[in-house]
């Protein structure tokens, strides 16, 4: 993918999820990437925590238009690049090795409350839902489609138990161009939601988006970009926020983790490879109630964070990491 360094050009329209666990447990100091830099929360975040400097890096240009108004009180401490943080290693350059990495892997809320980015359904627009400019759009595949992949699409990126019955509703309403259309389309064979319930919609959005912006095929490339980006003490912090994603986080970094197995007198110990990260703390961090009171953004988040180690970073074997078959496969 072509990318480009930009100049430093709307504060932020929504606080950063799990920022004070995130610099509670990281050392904020030194050079750090933020890899998902939406309405440059977290950047501004470390930055005020002491970075020395952070490479914004984005896929949708507009993000960097909308920071206009505040990025001149960072100076040449702040630098951005358009790109995916699936190339996070190559994009950073010269500042090779980093001191961190923090992704936000959420959709920002930027993109949800502008129509004509078509990623709601409660906001009539076209039906894109790119988070770049480029590539494939919702359209594209809501009308290009068979109904097999629409199927699979919706139940593999979605969990959406009625995806074929959705699916055979799609193609009924074809061509469709707008989010209203499909919001329709599937809302005219599932049950209306009650009272504190997701839209009937939710779901199969949830899943195009996935398909269309290769959500997680970015996602394990950045993960792996992210190991060799980082200095031995380097940290990453992962936000995610659905359980999809943590899964393959969670999988990713315990593969990297060089856990030893088995140890009773029946099984002996085994060495698996030497860790390229340290898991620090093990477990999942959520938003406490204080975070929640303020920001509910943060109900179904999860922050993993683990600490390069000096072992040289390694192939990823990908087939245990938890993805949908669907990844790395052209959709169209």
């Amino acid at each position: 993918m072509a990318s480009s360094v930009r100049e430093p050009q709307s504060d932020a329209p929504h606080l950063p999820v799990l920022i004070d666990a995130i610099l509670e447990h990281v050392d904020a100091s030194g050079v750090w990437l933020d890899g998902t830099f939406g309405a440059g929360g977290y950047s501004r975040a470390f930055l005020d925590a002491g970075s020395s400097k952070v490479i914004g890096v984005d896929r949708d240009p507009m993000v960097f238009d909308m920071a206009e108004p505040w990025l001149g009180d960072y100076g040449d401490r702040l630098m951005l690049v358009e790109g995916t943080f699936s190339d996070l290693d190559s994009l950073a350059g010269d500042l090779l090795p980093l001191d961190g990495v923090v992704l936000d892997l959420g959709v920002s809320s930027m993109q949800l409350d502008q129509p004509e980015r078509g990623f709601s359904f409660l906001r009539d627009g076209p039906l894109d839902m790119r988070m770049g400019q480029d590539g494939v759009s919702a359209a594209d595949l809501v009308n290009g489609a068979d109904e097999a992949l629409l199927a699979d699409i919706l139940f593999q990126y979605g969990e959406e138990r009625a995806s074929r019955r959705i699916a055979r509703a799609i193609l009924s309403a074809r061509p469709m161009t707008t989010t209203g259309e499909l919001a329709a389309a599937i809302e005219s064979v599932l049950p209306k939601s009650k009272p504190g319930q997701s839209h009937p919609a939710t779901r199969s959005f949830q899943a195009i988006r996935i398909a269309v912006n290769d959500e997680f095929g970015q996602l394990i490339k950045g993960l792996e970009a992210a190991e060799r980006a980082l200095k031995p003490g380097g940290q990453l912090a992962v936000v995610s926020f659905h359980s999809l994603e943590d899964r393959v986080v969670k999988k990713f970094l315990a593969s990297r983790a060089g856990a030893t197995g088995g140890g009773s007198r029946y099984a002996p110990a085994v060495e698996t490879e030497a860790p390229t990260f340290d898991l620090t703390p093990r477990r999942a961090i959520a938003a406490d109630n204080d975070e929640l009171a303020r920001n509910p953004r943060s109900r179904s988040a999860k922050l993993r964070v683990a600490t390069r180690t000096e072992t040289p970073p390694r192939d990823s074997d990908r087939a245990g990491l938890g993805l949908p078959k669907l990844v790395g496969k052209d959709l169209l």
